[in-house]
């Protein structure tokens, strides 16, 4: 009998599962970033890896099989998410599985997606394939937590980023670009949090003082710029804004509270688009998004909006990056004056060229 409790062996490729998954992060949506492995347990060998493909589309089991060929056969698909059971543009994943001949499946976390939602695991284990569920549970639902939030909270997750000196002040634009108080690596691990997200968010604050691109302008990634959002309220755009000029370029939205204002035919003009909510309330503004299939939001800012969005509550993740060897009396501080009363867990500080890197998560997530 083939065995159903996962091994060492089994948590190890799930490990690796993981990071596949990480490598879809920004890149698929509205479809969850999904890792997928087919390995041999006897013989210790990595079969082939899969994620999911730019736009959603191949899924990441699929992709997988198509690497392993007839070597799937016999063999063992550690998979991140539920493998789907419904028909979209593609077949069900859960069949592709079947097909190729695999006998074990190891699953990190369930799909609650109705189209799927426990259908995919009945459907193997039907056919006869040994299926061990919750693997790794906590590391695949991370992962996948955009998707998950999408579907049972209809919002995003979110991710607020910061950017402060060693006393946590933050550096205000003169206008024409922004002023920095971090270093270059810390720029470039910023730059890497845009590549990983759906949509980036700021405030019209923020636009007006910065007047910030907002793109991914790492080498080899610039076509992974996620959309890009202003909260601008009843505020005025200036349509020469770097934003608004590449509008046609890299995506941007314009959320607006109450009736338009008279110069938004100009941005729209420019190829952006004007979203009117009855309000600027934090939960209608990610409910819409969400409507909208992102699944992954980064806010960098200004203070007011991640104000906002803390005493919302409805924020995942904090990435403080602090100038200098920063200690936690410090990053405690920025924190209580930025993001009062939400609730973090430090998971992460690290050092980020002369910099700090803080990453913390809601607590209970």
């Amino acid at each position: 009998m083939i065995a159903s409790t996962p091994s060492t062996f089994d948590f190890d490729m799930m490990r690796i599962a993981v990071r596949m998954a990480m490598r879809g992060l920004g890149n698929c949506a509205p479809n969850p970033a999904v890792g997928a492995v087919i390995a041999d347990e006897a013989s210790g060998e990595v079969i082939a890896r899969g994620w999911t493909q730019p736009g959603g589309r191949p899924h990441a089991e699929t992709e997988a099989i198509r690497q392993a060929g007839d070597l799937a056969r016999g063999a063992t698909l550690y998979v991140t998410l539920e493998p789907c059971a419904h028909f979209g543009r593609t077949p069900p994943c859960a069949d592709a599985i079947i097909a190729a001949g695999l006998q074990r499946v190891m699953v990190g976390t369930g799909d609650p997606d109705p189209r799927t939602a426990g259908a995919g695991i009945a459907r193997l284990r039907a056919a006869g394939l040994t299926v061990a569920e919750r693997v790794l549970e906590a590391d695949a639902r991370w992962v996948t937590l955009g998707h998950l939030l999408r579907v049972t909270q209809k919002r995003p997750f979110v991710t607020l980023k910061l950017a402060t000196d060693a006393a946590g002040s933050i550096a205000i634009g003169d206008g024409t670009q922004p002023r920095w108080v971090t270093g270059t690596e810390a720029r470039a691990a910023g730059h890497k949090l845009r590549a990983e997200a759906d949509a980036i968010l700021i405030g019209a604050g923020t636009l007006r003082a910065d007047n910030p691109d907002l793109t991914c302008r790492l080498p080899g990634l610039s076509s992974r710029s996620p959309i890009r959002i202003v909260l601008a309220g009843r505020a005025r755009i200036d349509p020469a804004a770097k934003l608004i000029a590449t509008a046609r370029e890299v995506p941007v939205i314009v959320l607006r509270s109450g009736a338009a204002r008279p110069d938004d035919h100009d941005l729209a003009a420019a190829g952006a688009d004007i979203v009117e909510v009855p309000e600027t309330s934090i939960a209608i503004v990610l409910e819409m998004l969400a409507g909208r299939g992102i699944t992954r939001v980064l806010v960098e800012g200004g203070p007011a909006v991640w104000r906002s969005f803390a005493q919302s509550g409805l924020v995942d993740e904090v990435i403080l990056f602090m100038a200098g060897r920063a200690d936690r009396q410090q990053a405690d501080a920025a924190r209580e004056r930025y993001l009062e009363g939400l609730m973090l867990d430090t998971t992460d500080r690290r050092p980020v060229g002369p910099d700090t890197m803080w990453r913390l998560r809601r607590t209970g997530a």
